[in-house]
């Protein structure tokens, strides 16, 4: 996938206009305020109107109705503005936060975007935001891609774009789109325009061939990194999406290597004695950093990607590994069972000020920063279960999202709303699946790869 052959602008020049400073004020009120166990999201139309709110109350999830009609699109390009509408409308219900609503229901047939909806046969079927878009083909040969948006009850327009681009990026369009969607009427940021990398297993369960995979979020545009001829683990994101940095027996010796998404061209970061464990970028991509195994214990160490000069971190007779920093650079969660059992610690990026921050029954590894920097995803073992949860930084709050047969190595979206996860299931013919689950516990859904796979990591939006 080219990383951006699309320009956007405003879509209003040639249709209605966005609301004026009257309606501000309302569109101010579809501002959410989406919090851990209690929160609300109000999408505010006029005075008029009712409000329309999506509780999340514990994880009582009351999606948004809306309604995505098929895009317009003449000739060659009806089915492209149909697919387009379609890839938006899954990436909605997918979140959870949004019902789109049975096309078979709709009483208008949108014929033009430049024209106004007839909002009253809309809210005869209950939408309370309506999408609509099409699709024309420009004399160059590219897509002209444009949506507006509309909150039903007030009869205005929340947002619109236009977007232009090489008709094999259309669906990159669509994702480009439903962050728009729900960014506006959420007040966060999408996920939808992002990918995800893991590890592609086939085989009898004895001899998998391991490779590393990269695909769209929703599971489209399945690509194959690696030839599966080495065992491969642990893949991570770059800052900018570019680059992977993961683990490979290749020769029998564990490496850790940086590989370039677009060209394919691996660089080996270092040799090191012993196991290496768990490499991962710091927020500015100037450094890896990892677990050096060394004798019966392992610590924790940075590479500076140019110097090559490693600094180590901890200092102990236990095994610390699955390090991984806030995202201002200022701390480090890892593991540790310098305590006798593992257990999550936090310590300063130099090496400082190490504290141990969960206290709960049973052992806890994998910790994640979330992207927002106010919680930790962990991995907790407890009762012959597998849990996948979150604290805060200080370990107070903890809440089990999911729990399952063998679930493990939680990444975050960018958005650090969702959790993707890799749950194994049991039996000689059983193997490893992706999963996603969000902050309320109650949307778990899963993803689907082309065989089995596990040790998803979520890329950052695409730039």
């Amino acid at each position: 996938m080219n990383v951006m052959t699309i320009a956007a602008e405003q879509a209003c020049a040639d249709g209605p206009q966005p609301a004026g400073p009257g309606a501000s004020a309302a569109v101010r009120r579809l501002g959410a305020v989406l919090m851990l166990a209690i929160a609300t999201m109000v999408v505010g139309p006029t005075p008029a109107a009712a409000l329309i709110e999506i509780d999340i109350n514990q994880g009582n999830v009351q999606p948004l109705p809306i309604a995505i009609p098929d895009f317009l699109g003449e000739g060659r390009d009806a089915q492209v503005a149909a697919d387009i509408s379609g890839v938006i409308s899954a990436d909605l219900k997918r979140s959870g936060l949004f019902q789109t609503l049975d096309k078979a229901s709709y009483i208008e047939k949108i014929r033009s975007l430049d024209t106004p909806p007839n909002f009253a046969e809309w809210r005869v079927i209950n939408a309370q935001a309506l999408v609509v878009g099409r699709v024309v083909r420009q004399s160059d040969g590219r897509l002209r891609a444009e949506f507006r948006l509309w909150d039903v009850y007030a009869g205005q327009q929340l947002t619109g774009q236009q977007f232009f681009t090489n008709p094999s990026n259309w669906r990159r369009v669509a994702h480009i789109i439903a962050d728009a969607i729900y960014q506006r009427l959420t007040g966060e940021k999408g996920y939808f325009d992002t990918r995800i990398v893991f590890v592609d297993e086939t085989g009898p369960k004895t001899t998998r061939v391991k490779r590393l995979t990269i695909m769209d979020q929703d599971g489209a545009n399945v690509k194959y990194l690696t030839r599966g001829d080495d065992l491969v683990l642990t893949p991570r994101f770059s800052p900018n999406s570019q680059e992977i940095t993961y683990m490979s027996f290749a020769g029998g010796e564990p490496r850790v290597y940086l590989l370039n998404i677009e060209s394919g061209q691996r660089e080996l970061v270092g040799n090191f004695p012993g196991m290496t464990f768990a490499p991962r970028f710091s927020p500015d991509g100037q450094k890896v950093i990892m677990s050096l195994q060394q004798g019966g214990n392992a610590n924790i160490y940075t590479m500076d990607l140019r110097s090559r000069a490693t600094t180590r971190l901890t200092d102990s007779a236990a095994i610390d590994t699955g390090p991984c920093y806030s995202p201002d650079g200022r701390q480090i969660a890892f593991e540790s069972d310098r305590g006798g059992a593992q257990q999550i610690y936090v310590m300063n990026a130099d090496g400082s000020g190490q504290r141990r921050i969960s206290f709960g029954t049973g052992s806890y590894s994998t910790p994640v920063w979330s992207p927002r920097g106010d919680l930790i995803a962990f991995t907790k073992r407890s009762g012959g279960r597998f849990l996948i949860g979150v604290m805060r930084t200080d370990g107070s709050g903890e809440r089990i999202l999911t729990e399952g047969f063998h679930n493990e190595g939680p990444t975050w979206a960018p958005n650090g709303r969702v959790l993707a996860f890799f749950r194994d299931t049991p039996g000689a013919n059983g193997g490893p699946q992706l999963w996603t689950i969000d902050l309320t516990g109650y949307n778990e859904q899963r993803l689907a790869t082309p065989a089995f796979g596990s040790d998803p990591a979520w890329s950052p939006l695409i730039d």
